[in-house]
């Protein structure tokens, strides 16, 4: 999947130009890269991949509120208004199940009717995982928790151990 040249990936490489994660230090578009490893590899839609690479822009409140002004980086591209419409599902979705977030039960977990919000979320909760277990599993103060979370957020989407293993191995071979 090439999407060097597509224009929501060249919006998402505009946003984060060359910002990197305070702890781990990894380039912030690297989880935009991998993401679409993870859509290949579960054969996600176009819109869908161009829905992933755009959902940073607008995941957390103060993001949404930038990402609409006259100078943001979604006015500068032609953005497809299916792939806009499933970021913003996305983060509904996203957002409504966070690490912070205590649950009784899976089922507490909603998620979107759409397939294309499923593997966007898929990719994400893959590549973060991924990340989680190489830099921050056993020394981040909340590890327990975020490996619960991650392995929640899976086991609702369907996605096995071994399913997991087996794309965050894609992940690394590439």
């Amino acid at each position: 999947m090439d999407f060097f040249s597509n224009p929501h990936y060249q919006a998402i490489r505009e946003h984060y130009v060359d910002r990197r994660a305070k702890r781990s230090g990894v380039l912030y578009l690297q989880h935009i890269d991998e993401g679409l490893i993870v859509l290949d590899a579960i054969q996600a839609s176009q819109s869908a991949c161009e829905a992933y690479c755009l959902h940073p822009i607008v995941q957390s409140n103060e993001a949404l509120l930038t990402a609409f002004q006259a100078d943001s980086v979604l006015r500068r591209y032609t953005i497809d208004l299916y792939a806009m419409a499933l970021v913003m599902e996305y983060r509904s979705v996203a957002n409504a199940y966070l690490s912070t977030r205590q649950i009784q039960s899976l089922s507490q977990i909603r998620l979107s009717p759409l397939l294309d919000v499923q593997h966007m979320l898929i990719a994400d909760k893959v590549q973060n995982r991924k990340d989680f277990e190489y830099y921050h599993l056993g020394k981040h103060p909340r590890s327990s928790e975020l490996e619960r979370y991650f392995k929640n957020w899976l086991e609702v989407l369907g996605i096995s151990e071994s399913r997991y293993c087996e794309l965050a191995k894609l992940i690394e071979q590439r």
